[in-house]
């Protein structure tokens, strides 16, 4: 379970727990018995892969176990079990990443900073002798921000406050104590030597499959090869109840058994609207425009009227509960809650909020820092069309959905690898329904997901190959 601790405010969530529970086992067999000539490809998917080590790190080992099934000529055939769990040092923040002390320093020094700058001010216009209106210390998007910041900072710290101090009763988080200033080695993360987003790109240069397009690959027990013409037109479906390792650009890629992803953007989704399949829980995680990503180029972001043209309608089952992850930029918060929502007839019904912490339970950033705060928000809304409310079916019953419940979890330092909401949605959807990701960067079992990145952290390099008892 990846929920540690559940109480009246929200919840406690182990992230990496809920990654490592998904059955990451590749079922290979042993080439000199079970050989087969497989056809030449871009894109292999393959069960038969022992050199998916990790490329760096030397705690990654690479030993399996065996079975001997029997092959096609009777004759027994070696079957090596490959297990692999997420690389736990990518959820090692031990620290905040701006500490409270130094974030007084910052103040003190904007302070005097700010003293110095008046003076300066003074005298320039005293000695220009003109009079010059003064700066505004506050634009208006940080005044709603401070105000916003203000109505939620209570129900923020005293919910944070129980569940973090559940889980140092449970042992889950740690109290540093003397270790808190220990060194730590950076951590090496794989080379993006297959950029998926510019792939993406690539791929609307291909010949069109339309013939093809109505049609989901499904990958089944047995090995396939496939061309990346037919990776990028359709949606790829492991139905199959172990993972498959997908080889893309030389680069390897584990996806999880009951799976389902469409790798491309947003001028090529219609895959998911020519399955004709519509979902009981949609998330969105939008890639929202700001300065840092402007300056950085990490990503390419959507304008608002770009999101606004995602086919939710199309896509949502009715009384679908639609999820959108949202900045504290109030001016994407009243994006969602006056523009978007309304424009996809989704009705608000909960914001919720996700409150990043350290493994002592400290918040990664202070508090009441004007710059970055230690909490994301979430929009949740119910998909309502006027003319089918009169038709609801009265036996079913929709649990209500509270408001201002909290998420807790330590992140990973992977950016945008948000915490999994698989148990915290699931009293709130039907059993068995459809479940969607879009603008995803991982895959689920039991979720499609959507995205020009939605392999990003399927990535083996993030992953350590285990021995797996047979």
């Amino acid at each position: 379970m990846s929920v540690v601790r559940e109480l009246s405010p929200g919840w406690l969530l182990d992230h990496l727990s809920f990654i490592n529970k998904i059955s990451y086992e590749l079922h290979q067999h042993h080439e000199p018995c079970c050989s087969k000539k497989e056809p030449t490809s871009s894109v292999h998917l393959d069960t038969l892969h022992m050199d998916s080590v990790s490329s760096f790190g030397a705690s990654a080992t690479c030993i399996a176990s065996t079975t001997k099934p029997e092959n096609d000529d009777g004759g027994n055939c070696e079957m090596f079990i490959q297990k692999y769990v997420f690389r736990s040092e990518l959820f090692d923040v031990t620290k905040p990443y701006i500490s409270s002390a130094i974030h007084k320093e910052c103040q003190q020094s904007n302070e005097k900073e700010d003293l110095v700058n008046d003076v300066k001010k003074e005298i320039s216009i005293s000695v220009n002798g003109k009079k010059r209106k003064r700066c505004v210390d506050f634009n208006q998007g940080e005044l709603d921000a401070m105000e916003y910041h203000t109505k939620i900072r209570g129900l923020i710290l005293d919910g944070s406050s129980q569940l973090i101090q559940e889980g140092l009763k449970s042992g889950f988080l740690h109290p540093l104590y003397e270790k808190r200033d220990k060194y730590s080695e950076p951590i090496t993360l794989p080379l993006d030597t297959c950029n998926l987003s510019e792939l993406c790109e690539m791929a609307k240069h291909l010949p069109s499959l339309n013939e093809m397009e109505l049609q989901t690959l499904q990958l089944m027990e047995d090995d396939i090869s496939v061309t990346e013409q037919y990776l990028f037109s359709r949606i790829v479906d492991n139905n199959s109840s172990f993972t498959k390792m997908i080889t893309l650009m030389g680069q390897k890629y584990l996806l999880p058994p009951k799976s389902s992803f469409l790798l491309s953007d947003i001028s090529c989704i219609h895959p998911l609207l020519n399955c004709k399949k519509t979902y009981d829980v949609i998330v969105i995680d939008p890639p929202w425009q700001n300065k840092s990503v402007k300056r950085s180029n990490r990503y390419s972001y959507l304008s608002p009227l770009q999101i606004k043209q995602i086919p939710i309608p199309k896509l949502a089952a009715p009384n679908c509960l639609v999820v959108t992850w949202v900045t504290n930029r109030q001016k994407h918060l009243r994006f969602v809650k006056e523009e978007l929502y309304p424009s996809w007839s989704v009705e608000i019904v909960a914001e919720w909020h996700w409150v990043k912490i350290t493994s002592s339970g400290e918040f990664v950033f202070p508090l009441d820092s004007p710059h970055k705060k230690p909490y994301e928000g979430l929009i949740l809304g119910r998909v309502r069309e006027k003319a089918a409310l009169p038709l609801r079916n009265a036996d079913v019953k929709e649990l209500p959905i509270p408001d201002h419940k909290l998420i807790v979890s330590v992140p990973c330092t992977l950016h945008s690898h948000k915490p999994p909401l698989a148990e915290v949605l699931k009293d709130y959807i039907k059993p068995e329904g459809e479940c969607l990701e879009l603008f995803a960067r991982n895959l689920q079992p039991g979720w499609t997901s959507w995205g020009n990145e939605v392999l990003k952290f399927q990535h083996v390099d993030y992953f350590v190959a285990l021995e797996s008892k047979s």
